[in-house]
């Protein structure tokens, strides 16, 4: 296999749930256009035209189109509008979580609702399953998808409640699309991230403590970037990660190694 200078060269990349500029999906996204990839865009309303607009400008100037996650219409254009753009689709990035507020705060026997859950798991698990769905056809055969999660799917995290539940189901979808999406080329990883200061996660009470917390009980004594997810979703969406599928890669300093802290 020829691995290029520049990780992801030519690879022709789709971002799926950018919002603002300081998101791990930004993070991602500038990674991926240094390391020479082609990058096309959705974002969810009018509200995120202009931003998505000037950002694609920014890296690389791809196709932008708008795409509601919760209308499987949308998900079937969207990929037609990558396949006529690119002919196929090398990676795809989903960078998708919502939660109703009351979800993620508090006890859970006290705020769990079926229709949050409902929602919950619809935009931050289903919509995954739901592109891969659709563009696994049109996908190359060596390609890669890659999702996001917290450890808050393993273990139970202050206020995290119902996005830990959606984010196990998404660790589940990434384990059973790689199995049977593998003999066709096409690898599904997921990236478990430490706590990074985004608008998404300011959503979530008790972050602030959490991300202090975090910092000083991580085998690497601090937090980390959102720079160092980008790079190693770059790895994982390029050729040196051919032999990685199905897994949860953690980028969190150690945090889930330990039982405890060690003094």
């Amino acid at each position: 296999m020829n691995y290029n200078s520049s990780m992801v060269e030519g690879k022709k990349i789709l971002v799926v749930g950018l919002a603002n500029k300081y998101s791990i999906a930004a993070a991602i996204t500038k990674s991926l256009h240094k390391n020479g990839a082609q990058l096309g865009f959705s974002y969810q309303n009018e509200r995120f035209e202009k931003f998505i607009t000037e950002f694609s400008k920014e890296n690389g100037g791809g196709f932008t189109q708008v795409c509601d996650l919760a209308n499987d219409d949308d998900i079937k254009k969207l990929i037609a509008t990558a396949k006529k753009e690119w002919g196929q689709i090398d990676g795809i990035v989903h960078s998708v979580g919502f939660a109703p507020a009351d979800q993620i705060s508090g006890n859970i026997e006290d705020c769990i609702t079926r229709e949050g859950f409902k929602i919950t798991h619809d935009v931050s698990s289903y919509s995954f399953s739901a592109l891969l769905k659709e563009a696994h056809p049109f996908m190359s055969d060596n390609s890669s998808a890659i999702t996001l999660t917290y450890v808050g799917s393993q273990e139970a995290t202050p206020n995290y409640n119902v996005m830990g539940m959606a984010k196990a189901s998404l660790e589940a979808s990434v384990r059973y699309f790689a199995s049977t999406l593998g003999s066709k080329g096409i690898r599904v990883n997921s990236i478990s991230a430490g706590p990074i200061k985004t608008l998404a996660a300011s959503g979530i009470k008790g972050f602030k403590s959490m991300l202090n917390k975090h910092g000083v009980s991580t085998p690497l004594a601090r937090n980390i970037t959102a720079e160092e997810v980008g790079n190693t979703a770059t790895f994982l969406l390029s050729d040196m990660s051919s032999g990685i599928t199905g897994q949860t890669i953690y980028v969190d300093g150690g945090y889930n190694i330990q039982a405890i802290s060690f003094d």
